[in-house]
């Protein structure tokens, strides 16, 4: 009876102990290959966000082109190169531009920031300080330097990190269309390879998972990225047209805060404002109208994307998904970091209704 219950637990600890070893190793491999992977885990992620969301695009491309995949998809990847890259040196170039004249100004002794206008003064008096503050830059901007230089100091490294940041972004996104482009081509087996993925990891739902994910991504992709680009195409597009200093700039904000689900209004008014009070009344009020059109644009392209009454995730987990993401991943987080959140939403909301559905058949 000894030896049994002897050779018993001896096989036992030899299988715990076999068991063991694989899963160390299992681990030690997985590990390493993430480590291999660690520096385009981003980039990955979101070229299967890119490929999922222009999936139903890339098939009437390939249709226009008569089935011809290879040219439907580079035709494609240079159609988003160039939505991306034309805003993105445009910008550059206005920053460029931009400093290059403030530093010509200052050489040559000019005001760097134009003084009010005349229509400043019919302003409520709640805005006096500001005014004051405006007035004093124009007269003499290094004595504003000088009194707000912590808070300028701040604010000056904030936005030469989000600049940095930015440009990395453009490269993530740049190798993420290019590898998105080589997904769709071999699109048929990577929907068949998902759809085993998602079986062996969640079970029998798994082909339920794998539909949630693909529709979040797409409404998300087209309802709230697509139209805060389209926004912020469109400022931008008033604001390089007005000539507003600093149009580049302020375009990159507006397309953050458009993202976030802000808005562009918070950027836009304040710069309309300022177009009053320094040049045409003309130019400021077709500027005006422009950037009214566009802030009511919300209301109309997402119905359009989403279909009304279809909100793929409350505008709370949008903002904190993008928020989160650029606090943590940069530029590309912003974008990526609302696909993820809005994803784990939905997957919890999906995993709730299969348990009830459980109960409810027991």
């Amino acid at each position: 009876m000894d030896q049994n219950n002897s050779n018993f637990y001896g096989y036992n600890f030899e299988k715990i102990a076999d068991t063991i070893i694989r899963l160390g190793v299992l681990f030690l491999l997985i590990g390493w290959c993430y480590d291999i992977l660690k520096p385009f885990v981003l980039i990955l992620i979101w070229a299967i966000v890119i490929a999922i969301a222009f999936s139903p695009v890339y098939e009437s491309v390939v249709k226009l082109f008569r089935g011809k995949k290879i040219l439907a998809t580079v035709f494609l990847a240079l159609v988003l190169l160039s939505i991306l890259v034309v805003p993105s040196v445009l910008v550059s170039k206005s920053l460029y531009e931009e400093i290059n004249n403030l530093n010509i100004s200052y050489r040559a002794g000019e005001h760097l920031i134009p003084p009010p206008g005349e229509s400043t003064k019919d302003w409520p008096t709640v805005i006096k300080p500001i005014l004051d503050i405006w007035k004093s830059a124009s007269e003499d901007v290094s004595n504003v330097v000088f009194k707000y230089s912590d808070q300028l100091k701040v604010v000056g490294e904030w936005l030469l990190l989000t600049l940095a940041g930015i440009g990395k972004g453009i490269l993530q996104f740049i190798a993420s269309i290019i590898i998105a482009m080589g997904l769709l081509l071999y699109s048929e087996s990577l929907t068949a390879v998902s759809k085993n993925i998602f079986t062996k990891l969640i079970g029998k739902n798994g082909e339920h998972y794998a539909m949630i994910t693909v529709a979040t991504i797409r409404n998300v992709v087209k309802g709230f990225l697509g139209v805060a680009l389209i926004q912020s195409l469109m400022v931008g597009a008033g604001f390089f047209m007005a000539g507003v200093p600093f149009a580049g700039i302020f375009t990159i904000i507006c397309l953050i805060l458009a993202t976030i689900q802000v808005g562009v209004g918070l950027i836009a008014i304040p710069v309309v404002i300022y177009m009053f009070s320094v040049t045409d009344t003309t130019t400021a009020t077709i500027l005006a109208i422009w950037i009214g059109i566009t802030m009511i644009s919300d209301n109309i392209l997402k119905p359009i994307f989403l279909g009304r009454g279809n909100p793929p995730a409350p505008m709370l987990v949008i903002f904190l998904g993008a928020i989160g993401g650029f606090l943590y991943n940069g530029f590309i987080g912003l974008f990526l970091g609302a696909v993820i959140l809005t994803l784990g939403y939905k997957f919890f909301l999906s995993w709730i209704e299969i348990i009830e559905d459980e109960k409810i058949e027991e």
